[in-house]
């Protein structure tokens, strides 16, 4: 027969292997608050995130996706200016120089402001 300590253990063993959860990734939450703030247009809460995360744009910026875009064109999407001039800003200019984003955003969002921004700082 089994004594109570031994099968109270095991119950808890039992319910909390079904009770767990994994819980989302640092990186992920990153990703999550980048999107927000730039769809929100929200430069300083963008700038202080990635500050206290102690990370860069252009070290995220080829593998964070928001909706499927690149960080630039879902501030072009979101018609996120500020947001959008701080990323152009803090990208290098051979980041920008094949003319993919500039090309998205004319063929998608013509009237964006963003474009003239893109375009300077890329030199075409």
């Amino acid at each position: 027969m089994i004594k109570l300590p031994k099968l109270v253990v095991i119950a808890a063993i039992a319910v909390g292997s079904f009770a767990y959860t994994a819980p989302a990734s640092a990186d992920d939450q990153l990703a999550v608050s980048v999107c927000e703030y730039i769809a929100a247009d929200d430069k300083n809460r963008l700038r202080s995130k990635l500050k206290s995360s102690r990370v860069k744009i252009r070290n995220i910026y080829d593998a964070v996706f928001c909706n499927g875009n690149n960080l630039l064109r879902h501030a072009v999407a979101s018609n996120a200016v500020d947001a959008g001039e701080y990323i152009v800003k803090n990208l290098s200019k051979s980041s920008l120089e094949d003319g993919a984003d500039i090309a998205w955003a004319e063929a998608n969002h013509a009237g964006s402001a963003l474009i003239p921004i893109i375009k300077d700082r890329a030199g075409l």
